[in-house]
């Protein structure tokens, strides 16, 4: 992939964010490793919404949160980013959002059941960051976050949002809203009362490794940029 079509992804990428309810005003963020350039990486600015990143206003910084280009301004919270982006090598893309329902889960404690097929993809756990409700506005709470996350695919900042990681861009975004779909139905059977007989575990991890192929997040992060870009 080239820088060119990375940035483009990123546009995309918030695009489909934004028709998902992942925006909550200007808040959320989302940032892709620039290609063959594992110590850099390009990010969401601040002061625009998910669905107005451009070539021009998006931002790049290093992994110490610097922004070193761009013609937006950078981000507050830029650390959630440049502390996994450390620690996890893997790991090429970050969001951090604030969606409705996994906001709402965190606040319990519970953790997230596997009722559902969204909620399978989740099968090796979610993480917890616990330390404050407030902006991750330093290294040392984005190093927090990072921790709490561990070796998984999403971290609930308690009472304050979500951050999920991905190998691609691809599988970022669609875990993070498979992430929010799993928590309202969690909700929702919550609500309706208590849960029927959970499937064995073992047909849990088998749905997982069948839903959570990177063709599928390919196939369905392609179909959800062509629904945005016709919402134009």
């Amino acid at each position: 992939m080239t820088k060119d079509e990375a940035r483009q992804k990123l546009i995309d990428a918030g695009l489909v964010m934004d028709a998902a309810g992942m925006g909550d005003f200007t808040r959320g963020h989302v940032s892709v490793r620039v290609p063959d350039d594992a110590g850099h990486f390009y990010m969401k600015p601040h002061s625009y919404g998910l669905d107005e990143i451009t070539m021009e206003n998006m931002v790049t910084c290093n992994l110490e949160g610097e922004k070193i280009a761009g013609g937006g301004p950078r981000h507050s919270e830029v650390y959630i980013h440049s502390e996994i982006f450390k620690v996890r090598p893997e790991v090429n893309a970050v969001i951090h959002a604030h969606p409705k329902h996994a906001v709402a889960l965190s606040t319990t404690g519970r953790p997230l059941r596997p009722w559902s097929q969204p909620s399978a993809v989740f099968a090796d756990g979610i993480g917890t960051y616990t330390d404050t409700i407030d902006l991750i506005r330093s290294k040392e709470m984005g190093a927090g976050v990072a921790k709490a996350l561990g070796q998984l695919k999403a971290c609930y900042l308690r009472n304050h949002g979500v951050a999920v990681v991905g190998r691609t861009l691809e599988e970022c975004v669609i875990l993070t809203i498979m992430l929010e779909n799993a928590c309202e139905i969690q909700l929702l059977v919550e609500a309706a009362g208590a849960a029927g007989e959970e499937f064995p575990p073992e047909d849990i991890l088998k749905l997982h490794d069948k839903i959570a192929r990177p063709e599928q997040h390919t196939i369905n992060f392609d179909y959800l940029v062509r629904k945005a870009r016709r919402a134009l």
